[in-house]
């Protein structure tokens, strides 16, 4: 199995485990020269970093240009180009105007997935979008989620690989909380159906549970920490992951 991880700009490198690939958020608000920046201490360190594209917080053609050329010219290889979860500040408002500059040629692409829907755009909106990315993608990331069959649907219906977003060890009332933010109703409604002891809401959850259903139809898991680094190494090294 492949383990990917997702870190912030101001995430301290010293704190990474052992994987190789690391996506670099770029959060509502952010600034794209810091995701860039840490993206090329991550190549100084010989990971693969995997900075985040995200449409709606770029505001022009010229920015995003020098987003990529920053990346590039520092040995990123690799992108996650999305819509991300914001009103747009400038032009861009979906992935694909940004796939159909071409400033992402030779670079490894991955879009994003969202087996359970989003709050951000409606399902047949998201199909479609799903639909006009895939000639550009290598590979699907999808959101975190804790419904096994959701997930082994999706993956049916795809022709490109599919790394299944997965969360750290964290409790259930920290998950339903994370998946209240992102409007992940699925995700509540199972947790809230497969957890109802008092009991089991003060455990952290185990991902190896989620990861023992749905191995057999994926070989990629990237992990979304929400803070939880520390607790995330623990697990990947005691599960000799990493």
């Amino acid at each position: 199995m492949n383990f990917s991880l997702e870190i912030g700009p101001k995430t301290d490198l010293h704190t990474l485990p052992a994987l190789k690939d690391v996506y670099v958020t770029m959060l509502p608000g952010g600034d794209y020269k810091e995701t860039a920046e840490q993206a090329s201490k991550l190549v100084k360190k010989g990971f693969n970093p995997i900075p985040h594209f995200p449409a709606r917080s770029i505001e022009n053609e010229v920015d995003l240009k020098d987003f990529v050329n920053r990346c590039k010219n520092e040995g990123v290889k690799q992108a996650l180009v999305i819509g991300g979860s914001r009103e747009p500040i400038g032009k861009f408002d979906s992935s694909i105007q940004l796939l159909e500059t071409g400033y992402f040629e030779k670079m490894r692409i991955g879009i994003a997935g969202h087996p359970e829907g989003s709050p951000d755009i409606s399902d047949s909106k998201l199909e479609e979008a799903m639909k006009d990315k895939k000639p550009y993608a290598d590979y699907i990331v999808t959101q975190w989620l804790l419904d096994p069959q959701l997930i082994i649907d999706f993956i049916s219906k795809q022709t490109v690989p599919v790394h299944v977003g997965i969360t750290g060890p964290l409790k259930i009332t920290s998950l339903i909380k994370f998946a209240n933010i992102v409007g992940a109703k699925n995700s509540i409604n199972f947790l809230k159906s497969n957890f109802s002891k008092a009991l089991d809401l003060l455990k952290p959850k185990d991902p190896n549970d989620l990861i023992g259903k749905v191995k057999s139809h994926t070989d990629f898991f990237h992990i979304y920490t929400f803070g939880g680094l520390k607790e995330t190494n623990k697990w990947l090294k005691e599960n000799n992951y990493a």
